[in-house]
């Protein structure tokens, strides 16, 4: 199983420099994608500051967001997050040598909890704890 970030799944819905690289990732996965149900209010968020900066107008942001619900619905796994994961991720984000913020330990903290084999992030700080956990890094 991959576990998928909300870097990886915003540029699927949104245009962005690193959208035509995921297309292309996602296009040849042949395994199962999971991610916390945390990414659908980052996802959320990440509309609104896209909207808020005029990246993006209201229609392109529905338009997004519904695609990504259909996404959700048949083709991600959306796993919960346990009180444990929570506590979990306090503590990665808690170690400043991490660098993690809360929304990273948090999905960090929930692929290990899955145990997923691999991560797709395209977050650096968020690849390089990933990858002292030992789950393979995907883009």
């Amino acid at each position: 199983m991959i576990y998928v970030d909300t870097s990886v799944l915003v540029p699927m819905f949104t245009k962005e420099p690193e959208s035509e690289r995921v297309m292309c990732w996602y296009a040849a996965c042949t395994d199962e994608i999971a991610s916390a149900v945390w990414c659908v209010t980052e996802f959320a968020s990440a509309l609104g500051i896209k909207q808020r900066t005029g990246q993006i107008d209201a229609a392109s942001a529905q338009a997004a967001w519904q695609q990504f619900e259909r996404f959700c619905a048949n083709d991600l796994q959306l796993m919960p997050v346990e009180f444990a994961t929570f506590n979990r991720a306090a503590a990665m984000t808690l170690d400043a040598s991490t660098g993690l913020r809360a929304g990273d330990s948090l999905h960090l903290a929930a692929a290990l909890e899955i145990n997923a084999k691999s991560m797709a992030t395209l977050d650096g700080v968020l690849a390089k704890n990933a990858k002292q956990m030992n789950l393979l890094l995907i883009l």
